[in-house]
């Protein structure tokens, strides 16, 4: 396959643009904001009381266990990419020897859209269901973004890795800023129910992802399919060998690890925090926090493209470093605001470095790779580190906050994952050594 071919760049940016909408609107907007109103209507059903009392959470029955709502959401989440964790690298090999990283890209797509639509029979009173839909749909978003990274190497120079997956990213965040815009219209304006907007979620996923469909090759390597799940692990098996080989790419995966854990973690996290701990005027919560998620995705996609270019002239590891330290900065600045101004302009700091992190530590990975053929093999690693430090940051986050009762020592607390990836960046070395180099199992 030619690389650098325009017709199949614009394709698989497209694919950013179709499930970004998952991000936005399940993850950061709507679904937070539907999640915490229904749940926290209910409880107050079941106690008999108008409102919570100040410093009150609202709590929920889920297998019996009566649990804080944002707790079970964090737990739900880690679950989910618990999962994935375990599930990408054995899938990925499997794709690698069978030449079927699209089909495997199509299916995760498929679970996660219609996982979404069926987030609009969503109820209290079924939360046991209800959990297990955001279960899938979680599992359907990142276990897609395995197969989908990985053609990133195949359609594109290393030279042009940072400006196709800042684009990528860009593409998203314009993407699902529109349909958040309409979801808006539709509440708003129409005043509709907001569980439509989850099958909207749905329908833009799957419908935009066929333009990715129809121009990304099936199999870019000619390999001859293959059945047989034993020989899928041994190609996982082999990439994981000559991985441990890699100096630059292991201190690399390392450091990623711990800054993506914050990152996710304050990602996933903000919308509760926000809803919970800043103090809105009576009947304003849900619309400024819409409109700071909005400020999020304008600012986000300015972040990826100015990074892109920072990158271009320092480097992408001083680039990082720039980025994670304003993290920590934001972190620190969470636990003391408290008004909407305040919120605003750390919203704008997110937005300004969100992108841009996620673009540039993608692309940095793609760069540092092998010569090789495994690449959803080499990008399931980098999946799961992320998974894992996810797993990690949001059952971290929610156990602070169920020890402590505060949010805001749970998003402080964030700033050490933070910490510890600024120093292990460090010592990534410039370039590789005496790395061998393979095509995997034939």
């Amino acid at each position: 396959m030619e690389k650098g071919n325009k017709k199949i760049i614009k394709g698989w940016v497209f694919y950013d643009w179709a499930n970004s909408v998952y991000n936005l609107v399940i993850s950061s907007a709507i679904f937070p904001i539907f999640y915490d109103t229904v749940t926290t209507k209910s409880y107050l059903a079941r106690v008999g009381r108008d409102a919570l009392k100040e410093g009150e959470s609202a709590t929920v029955i889920f297998f019996g266990q009566e649990l804080s709502n944002s707790v079970l959401l964090s737990f739900v989440l880690s679950a989910s990419f618990l999962v994935v964790s375990f599930l990408s690298p054995m899938l990925s090999g499997i794709a690698d020897y069978t030449g079927s990283k699209k089909k495997f890209l199509r299916f995760f797509c498929y679970l996660g859209s219609f996982s979404c639509i069926s987030l609009f029979w969503f109820s209290p009173e079924r939360i046991e269901l209800g959990m297990l839909s955001l279960f899938f749909a979680s599992i359907g978003f990142w276990n897609s973004l395995v197969f989908y990274n990985a053609f990133l190497p195949e359609i594109a120079e290393p030279e042009d890795h940072d400006k196709v997956s800042a684009r990528g990213f860009t593409m998203g965040y314009f993407g699902s800023m529109i349909l958040l815009i309409l979801c808006l219209v539709w509440i708003q304006v129409f005043k509709m129910p907001a569980a439509w907007c989850f099958i909207f979620v749905g329908i833009w996923w799957i419908g935009f992802s066929q333009i990715t469909y129809r121009v990304l090759p099936n199999n870019v390597y000619g390999r001859k399919p293959k059945r047989g799940l034993w020989r899928g692990f041994r190609e996982l098996l082999f990439v994981f060998k000559e991985f441990k080989q890699t100096h630059r790419l292991k201190r690399y995966l390392v450091a990623f690890f711990f800054f993506n854990t914050g990152v996710q973690t304050v990602m996933l996290m903000a919308t509760i925090f926000a809803t919970k701990e800043i103090d809105w005027p009576e009947g304003s919560g849900s619309s400024g926090l819409i409109i700071a998620i909005l400020l999020i995705q304008i600012l986000g996609a300015l972040g990826a493209f100015v990074m892109s270019r920072l990158s271009g002239k320092i480097g992408n590891i001083y680039t990082l470093i720039i980025s994670i330290t304003i993290w920590i900065g934001i972190c620190a600045a969470a636990y003391v605001i408290t008004t909407p101004v305040q919120f605003y302009i750390l919203a704008s700091c997110v937005g300004l470095v969100m992108g841009g992190v996620q673009a540039i530590a993608r692309s940095t990975y793609s760069k540092y790779l092998p010569e090789t053929r495994d690449h959803a093999s080499y990008f399931s690693f980098y999946d799961a580190t992320e998974k894992i430090g996810i797993v990690l940051g949001t059952f971290f986050f929610g156990i602070i906050e169920h020890l402590t009762h505060s949010l805001r020592f749970s998003v402080l607390s964030v700033a050490a994952f933070f910490c510890i990836g600024f120093v292990l960046l460090l010592f990534v070395p410039k370039k590789e050594k005496g790395l061998s180099k393979g095509y995997g199992v034939e």
